[in-house]
């Protein structure tokens, strides 16, 4: 009984006979009773200028109950006082009195003044100071931290690690949320964060905060990403906060293998295409031998491209896609595209091509003369030598024809030859030994 008592009496029928408001006070109209206000009321303030915060528990609890109305005043200091007699006290079953009076002093000022949106931040954070150890009471400062940014469009940044850490004990004791409520969350406190970060605060210590508490849930990984999100993408492809979220933890946690990073990916690329998502479809396409798309995927690439840096890495990619369709002329050409944009590409091209010329004998060779069909490796001695590469000459030169093959043939080492075929390049004759 003496608990109950001693909480704030709140539910108390508003006081009858209120006087005419003047600045903002409402006396009763009663004279002993408005004389006893009177004095009530200085006599905590005078204990709370002194911080004799559980002295002034006593004339402020007889206020609030008797004449709530009386002005706004009494709720504001009164958590200061409530507060303030909570770390006075070295009762714990007194302070968790103490504490749970500030909260009902939020309350009633709430069912009174109506201006919630003013103060509910630090309600909330009250609570969580108060009751963040206390696994039955974490849903009362959650709801407050919700409301605040339900009412306010926002929350003070220097909050958002508290609130999360409260969402982080919730579902810790009750598992009160499945894992995407919890990335909904995460993603809406790093949206402030972010966006106070551009206005210039540091945010680093609360978005760290975040991050930790995050890893602490042991929540997301490779196959939380692709088993329990990227079904619900497939099921709905026009998710767009959804993609972004197996996006942006696909790249967290290194998970690009997965087939809803792809498609999180592609949605992405659709709505804002760049450079480095095409790329990035692309070599995924190749992956999975889908030539065709990422032919489509790289051609596109190159007309997103920001710099020769770029533009050359997606012609030398669009070569590497057509020789394994077999177009290996168009291989070739987009190769030396790419070197003409970037010399350092040269040794890399160069070896692509002298590669092909080494694969293609069987295709090109016409079977009547040796001389010939072997044009095509002296053909890729000379792509190997612009490629500076002495162990592809030297694979080449194994290949050319022998001085007694020239000569049965009836040719002269030092004459022009064509090698015909795709390759089209004309030659000088030289030989192996």
């Amino acid at each position: 009984m003496k608990i109950k008592s001693t909480i704030l009496g709140l539910a108390a029928l508003l006081s009858a006979g209120m006087v005419q408001a003047q600045d903002g006070w409402n006396f009763p109209s009663d004279p002993a009773q408005e004389k006893k206000a009177r004095e009530l009321n200085a006599a905590y303030t005078d204990y709370l200028s002194s911080e004799q915060f559980v002295e002034a528990t006593h004339p402020l609890n007889w206020l609030l109950v008797n004449v709530p109305e009386l002005n706004e005043s009494i709720y504001q200091n009164g958590v200061k006082v409530y507060d303030g007699a909570s770390k006075a006290t070295t009762d714990e079953a007194q302070k968790r009195i103490y504490q749970d009076s500030v909260i009902a002093i939020y309350e009633k000022r709430g069912e009174i003044y109506d201006n919630e949106k003013n103060w509910i931040e630090n309600k909330a954070y009250y609570g969580y100071q108060y009751f963040k150890d206390d696994k039955d009471k974490l849903a009362g400062p959650i709801a407050d931290f919700e409301k605040a940014i339900e009412l306010n469009g926002t929350l003070n940044p220097t909050l958002t690690a508290a609130y999360f850490n409260l969402v982080y004990r919730n579902y810790a004791y009750h598992q009160a949320y499945t894992g995407e409520e919890i990335l909904a969350i995460h993603d809406k406190l790093q949206a402030i964060l972010d966006k106070a970060a551009a206005e210039g605060t540091d945010v680093s210590s609360p978005k760290s905060s975040l991050e930790q508490l995050l890893v602490a849930m042991e929540l997301i990984d490779c196959d939380f990403i692709e088993n329990t999100m990227g079904p619900k993408l497939a099921a709905d492809p026009t998710n767009e906060a959804l993609a972004d979220q197996i996006f942006k933890y696909s790249v967290q946690y290194k998970c690009y293998s997965s087939k809803s990073f792809l498609q999180a990916l592609e949605i992405k690329h659709a709505k804002e295409p760049s450079f480095s998502t095409s790329q990035v479809i692309a070599m995924r396409y190749v992956q999975d031998n889908k030539l065709t798309e990422a032919e489509n995927l790289w051609k596109q690439a190159l007309t997103l491209a920001e710099n020769d840096a770029q533009k050359a890495e997606g012609h030398m990619e669009l070569a590497t896609v057509y020789a394994k369709q077999g177009k290996k002329a168009a291989a070739r050409n987009e190769a030396k595209t790419a070197a003409n944009i970037d010399a350092s590409k040269t040794t890399e091209v160069y070896s692509m091509i002298a590669g092909m010329y080494m694969n293609s004998f069987n295709d090109c060779k016409g079977g009547v003369s040796k001389i010939k069909d072997r044009a095509i490796y002296i053909a890729a001695y000379n792509a190997y030598q612009k490629a500076g590469d002495n162990a592809g000459m030297a694979n080449a030169r194994s290949q050319f024809p022998s001085k007694e093959e020239v000569f049965t043939e009836g040719m002269q080492v030092g004459q022009s030859l064509s090698t015909g075929c795709w390759i089209g390049e004309t030659v000088t004759l030289a030989t192996r030994d």
